[in-house]
């Protein structure tokens, strides 16, 4: 493949993970986030793929696999029959060369296929095993389906989204499993320091989906002991500072303002024509402004309304104001910013020409990620990694015969998302 310009394709890259090989037997978003991360800043990643591959292989937009590309990227794919004895023997071995073990069965799973944490630890003292679950490996809804939405709506995420006269909202992304990956991440980053740095053994690291979720919600269990309350949906505006909202354009685009300061919401005030408004009792104090935000909204609404996006923000800026255009993706992928950050990389891609995918984050000065490598094929390293255990060809080929190793196999079709 050819490189293209910048620093978006940039194989031979050294990682400081260069060394840490990973395991990762997780299926769909959590768990691909997590090596992902891992992945990019070094780690060896090897995707443990059972005949019919990642469930993410089959999440297709017009027959590209965008998400298999996206979070399979610096990775390797092994492919392996694991309800067959002999594929978990082969796996078993490949654990001993391991720092990282990530799995994201229901609880339970792992132990009736004789891979629970123990057999494992005592392949290998110092594996961190990362167990990825929807609800955690113990608790009364330990084996309730793990799916994000579900632990978007029990963690209070959704009774927070949206509007008061209208219905909680579901977040548009992955959100409950992209959390989760990065603290997953980052836990494993803290215990393998446990278990390489500070002479410690490795352990078992229980990520649920709903804690991390519920971890960013902020104070909100708190409030609640505090005032008795359940704090109402107030859609874009703040309940702790205003004015804070989502203002529509001139040209039906949307500008976010947020005046956190008093300062802040004074310099507003002037820029709009209204000094006035400084010490109107309604809106003196930030206490005051919250209160009668509606009224407020209205005032600075009108005021935007008679503008463009691009005229809003440029009259905004200059006065110093707090304010920035809502993008949508056809015009984040034109930001000027975003272009000159490399925000987005464009890698080389048989489907696409060059397939656009967010760069690594974070950047490091002194050892920065990078994207290696693309996606692999289903199998497409199972001769390199077996070999390693000592599987020759003849061997290999008896291992692709009886289905205990696959390669190639082409995932079902779902609906596009």
């Amino acid at each position: 493949m050819k490189a293209l310009p910048g620093r978006s394709y940039e194989r031979g890259a050294r990682g400081p993970l260069e060394g840490v090989r990973v395991l990762d037997l997780s299926r769909l978003v959590a768990g691909n986030t997590l090596t992902q991360l891992l992945g990019d800043f070094g780690a060896e990643v090897i995707k443990v793929e059972p005949p019919a591959g990642d469930t993410l292989r089959a999440w297709q937009t017009k027959n590209v696999q965008t998400n298999w590309k996206l979070y399979a990227r610096n990775k390797k794919s092994l492919g392996l029959e694991l309800r067959k004895p002999e594929a978990r023997a082969l796996l078993l071995r490949l654990v001993a060369s391991a720092a990282i073990f990530v799995e994201s069965f229901r609880p339970g799973t792992l132990e009736s296929m004789e891979l629970a944490p123990q057999a494992l630890l005592e392949r290998n003292p110092k594996l961190v095993i990362v167990r990825i679950s929807g609800w955690g490996q113990d608790g009364p809804y330990r084996r309730r389906p793990g799916f994000g939405t579900l632990v978007e709506g029990l963690s209070g995420f959704a009774s927070m989204n949206g509007f008061a006269d209208r219905e909680p909202v579901l977040p548009p992304m992955y959100l409950a499993d992209t959390v989760a990956g990065l603290y997953g991440a980052a836990a494993a980053m803290i215990a393998l320091r446990e278990a390489e740095n500070n002479g410690g053994r490795g352990q078992v690291i229980d990520l649920p989906l709903l804690d991390p979720l519920f971890a960013v919600l902020g104070p909100q269990a708190a409030n609640y002991r505090l005032t008795g309350k359940v704090k109402p949906r107030t859609g874009s505006r703040s309940s702790n500072s205003g004015p804070r909202n989502a203002y529509r354009c001139r040209d039906g685009k949307y500008v976010g303002l947020s005046a956190s300061t008093q300062k802040m919401a004074e310099r507003v005030f002037r820029s709009i024509g209204r000094p006035d408004l400084i010490n109107d009792p309604r809106y003196r104090t930030n206490a005051d402004r919250v209160l009668h935000a509606e009224e407020l909204d209205a005032i600075i609404g009108a005021f935007v309304a008679r503008r463009t996006q691009a005229e809003n923000v440029a009259f905004f800026e200059q006065a110093e104001v707090t304010i920035g255009p809502i993008y949508d993706i056809s015009q984040i992928v034109e930001d000027p910013h975003v272009i000159e950050r490399e925000l987005i990389a464009d890698y080389p891609d048989p489907d696409m020409g060059a397939f656009p995918m967010h760069h690594v984050v974070p950047r490091l000065s002194g050892t920065p990620g990078s994207i290696r490598t693309p996606a692999p094929r289903l199998g497409e390293h199972n001769r390199a990694l077996l070999a390693e255990l000592g599987v020759d060809e003849a061997a290999y080929s008896r291992l692709l015969a009886s289905g205990i190793a696959c390669e190639g196999s082409p995932p079902a079709k779902e609906e596009e998302q």
